[in-house]
């Protein structure tokens, strides 16, 4: 497992686990990325991770792509 930021731009990735605090995890849930949905790396801009997530695209900090595990 690593983080969804060290995940390669382009690749799909399975999401293995999700981290941090129970308020932190809801609100990723709420994003749509749950365990054993696939999330895609689309670019990194300025610290932020643009991912493709349940045929939706959502940016995310690092702090918080760190906190999911693929």
């Amino acid at each position: 497992m690593m983080p969804l930021t060290m995940a390669n731009v382009g690749e799909t990735n399975v999401i293995k686990k999700i981290g941090g605090k129970e308020e932190t995890r809801r609100f990723l849930e709420n994003l749509g990325f749950v365990v054993g949905g696939v999330v895609t790396v689309i670019s990194e801009v300025g610290g932020n991770i643009i991912v493709n997530v349940k045929d939706s695209r959502v940016a995310i900090g690092k702090d918080m792509a760190n906190k999911i595990l693929v």
